[in-house]
């Protein structure tokens, strides 16, 4: 049980003692944290908030205890009730509001909840503003309104409809050729507000849509990140249907994976791939992703005439560089699709509509368009931490180890040999160090994931 305070947001589990965990009394803390951060940061007589939650079990709960403490600071909110991340994004500018809060905790299991904070544009606060609120919360120094000046709630159960119109009508997606290719799909929404947005907006795209877990109960039928290891139910749906392919997102649907009519995985990493060569296509330039994202996208790139750089892990980091690189398309390889058309997030909603314009377009099957890009294996591994567990001292000394290879230090350590390459680094979501690596074949990843999580271990223990 833990409670962890990060650019990510803060994201605990549900629970348990206060400050050790995301108990109300903290939802409370940090929901008025962020309150008076927002009136420091924005003088004005009126402060409007936009609100909205994934499915989980916790999450009703959560955001009343949010709500109503906003409220109780003069703050007006905005309630989206069951919505996406993506959604609550979009929402936030169209409302002209301040700001926006999401209750989710993404890809982790459901005794966990978090809150994630925006700023006026939709976008997640960086590490400097996201300090200044851990430090109020700290401090305890919050002023709420007298009882003439409270709040009010507006509920708002339209956005995820303008949402699906907002990507509709993005220029590059090809509505009628899609319509005509009669896509059959499977969704699993993991019992999640995916299987609300993702059924709706391939609906009116006129795909024979086929629901696989798409009740918004909160009641995860498998791990929600969305692995191979945890979508035999969808690959076994795919297969029984004859289905063009499979989509599975997590449960607040900022990231997607696809799988193939044969029921094998596209490869979580290769969403971003494919999106970005459908986009690079027709609007060339540059793109973005995280340190611990496939080179396949740098492949694809330069294939287009563009350049490619990476960020430090964390949407913030992606998004920072996006901006500065000005390019047309970025993200991170948890399929995690962040296309500046429409705003500076990860969107699923985007994503599926891109791969199905790209598929469309190319008309050929999911399998085959795989085989249309560089082959390249990841394995994705992690380390439990332990409180005695020096991750700074350990990373060190792999440092120093490895010194003469080509070596990435702004996040973690990142280990650049010819045929392959290693990340290492502590988690901003949970209490474990993650090792991601690459190379020509699954075999190989795997043993370089293994080679370092044994030196880790021989590290830790000298």
């Amino acid at each position: 049980m833990t409670l962890i305070k990060s650019i990510s947001g803060i994201r605990g589990t549900i629970g348990g003692q206060v400050g050790e965990n995301l108990t109300p009394i903290d939802a409370v803390k940090f929901a008025g944290a962020y309150g008076t951060w927002l009136k420091q940061n924005r003088e004005k007589e009126n402060y409007r908030v936009v609100v909205g939650r994934d499915a989980r079990i916790s999450g009703k709960m959560i955001q009343n205890l949010v709500m109503n403490t906003l409220v109780g600071m003069g703050i007006h909110v905005i309630d989206l009730g069951l919505s996406t991340t993506p959604t609550v994004e979009v929402a936030v500018p169209m409302e002209h509001a301040d700001g926006g809060i999401i209750l989710t905790a993404s890809h982790n299991p459901k005794q966990w909840n978090a809150l994630k904070l925006l700023n006026e544009k939709g976008e997640f606060l960086d590490a400097i503003e996201g300090a200044k609120i851990l430090d109020i919360a700290e401090s305890n120094n919050m002023n709420f309104a007298d009882v003439d000046s409270l709040g009010k709630i507006t509920k708002n159960k339209a956005y995820i409809d303008l949402h699906i119109i907002e990507v509709l009508d993005l220029p590059l997606v090809t509505v009628k050729p899609i319509e005509q290719a009669r896509f059959r799909v499977v969704v699993d929404g993991v019992n999640s507000t995916g299987g609300i947005a993702i059924p709706l907006l391939l609906e009116r795209l006129g795909v024979d849509v086929i629901k696989l877990y798409c009740e918004p109960n909160g009641e995860f039928p498998h791990n929600p990140e969305p692995l191979k290891e945890h979508l035999t139910d969808l690959s076994d749906a795919v297969k029984k249907h004859g289905a063009d392919f499979g989509i599975v997102v997590d449960p607040d649907v900022d990231r997607l994976a696809f799988m193939d009519e044969n029921g094998e995985m596209f490869g979580e990493e290769y969403t971003l791939v494919a999106c970005a060569d459908y986009v690079l296509s027709k609007t060339p330039g540059n793109t973005v992703s995280n340190m611990s994202s496939t080179r396949a996208l740098r492949d694809v790139t330069e294939k287009h005439g563009g350049t490619y750089e990476a960020s430090a892990v964390g949407e913030v980091n992606v998004v920072k560089l996006m901006k500065k690189n000005n390019v047309v398309i970025g993200g991170e390889g948890n399929g995690g699709i962040i296309y500046p058309e429409s705003h500076y997030g990860r969107d699923a909603l985007v994503g599926v509509a891109l791969f199905l314009s790209l598929l469309a377009e190319k008309n050929i099957s999911v399998s085959e368009l795989r085989k249309t890009y560089p082959n390249y294996f990841m394995s994705k591994k992690k380390i439990q931490l332990t409180p005695d567990l020096d991750v700074d001292g350990i990373l060190s000394t792999i440092e120093d180890r490895y010194k003469n290879e080509q070596l990435t230090t702004i996040d973690g350590v990142k280990i650049d040999f010819p045929e392959s390459w290693a990340h290492l680094r502590k988690s901003n979501t949970e209490p474990i160090i993650r090792i991601y690596t690459e190379a020509k074949s699954q075999k190989e990843a795997d043993a370089l994931a293994d080679k370092f999580i044994e030196e880790i271990g021989t590290i830790a223990n000298s």
